[in-house]
């Protein structure tokens, strides 16, 4: 089994150290900030056998060469972004295995908020990787993909298990949830999960990773029903 571990990088974002009970073999996904992802390894035994990454943007990869250069441990992400990924020891496409100690992580291919990114899910963990294309009550931007892209996207982790824990890279919940209350206001499972995500904020607590079937009960862009109600889902929050 794999637990993920929250790693606070930079103002919002979060990496994960993915840990292998079993084994005690680790992974950390998007490193974009070396000295809490190496206060993270560390705190865990010092340990790194592979880094993995969802995506191209530098504030999931920045810190790829400098973990690399203290841990030297393979560095795995999507072929069809290798181009613009820090130098990549294995380019992986969807449907590849990737062995973490005892399990076994699979890549799904989710464009969207990019054309390469990808995803981890780590099935006898309950585990989802998506960096940035699925936010709790939200979704990435669709900044190179189309809406047809992230809504097929989406489909694929809305077929994962229901407890599912989805691990996203940022903390952009409390204003998802403004919006998700504004365009379902008479949702009585979101109007609990946001007062239960108030809670959190208040405290200054992560408010993710979160189930996906809170997700699937209260995320606007889960429960878009079509193509054409998810893109106007995104463009009233790029404005709203």
């Amino acid at each position: 089994m794999i637990t993920a571990h929250i790693i606070p990088q930079l103002s919002d974002n979060y990496g994960w150290l993915l840990v292998c009970s079993e084994t005690g073999a680790t992974a950390v996904v998007d490193p974009a900030e070396e000295a809490p992802v190496e206060a993270a390894i560390m705190a865990h035994g010092g340990r790194l056998d592979m880094i993995l990454l969802t995506h191209h943007h530098a504030d999931h990869v920045a810190a790829t060469d400098a973990i690399r250069a203290r841990h030297p441990a393979p560095v795995i992400g999507a072929k069809a972004d290798a181009y613009r990924l820090p130098h990549l020891d294995r380019e992986v496409v969807e449907g590849e295995s990737i062995q973490l100690g005892a399990s076994t992580a699979v890549v799904i291919d989710t464009p969207g908020h990019t054309i390469g990114h990808i995803a981890f899910h780590i099935a006898d963990s309950h585990l989802l990787i998506c960096g940035d294309t699925l936010f709790s009550l939200g979704c990435g931007r669709l900044l190179e993909g189309t809406a047809a892209d992230m809504f097929a996207s989406l489909a694929k982790f809305a077929s994962l298990p229901p407890d599912t824990l989805v691990c996203c890279a940022h903390e952009y919940t409390e204003s998802n949830a403004r919006f998700a209350l504004h365009v379902d206001p008479h949702n009585q499972a979101l109007i609990d999960f946001a007062g239960a995500i108030a809670e959190l904020r208040a405290e200054g607590r992560p408010t993710v990773p979160s189930l996906l079937s809170d997700e699937l009960a209260t995320n606007p862009f889960l429960r878009a029903p079509d193509v054409a109600t998810l893109a106007s889902l995104r463009q009233a929050k790029n404005t709203f």
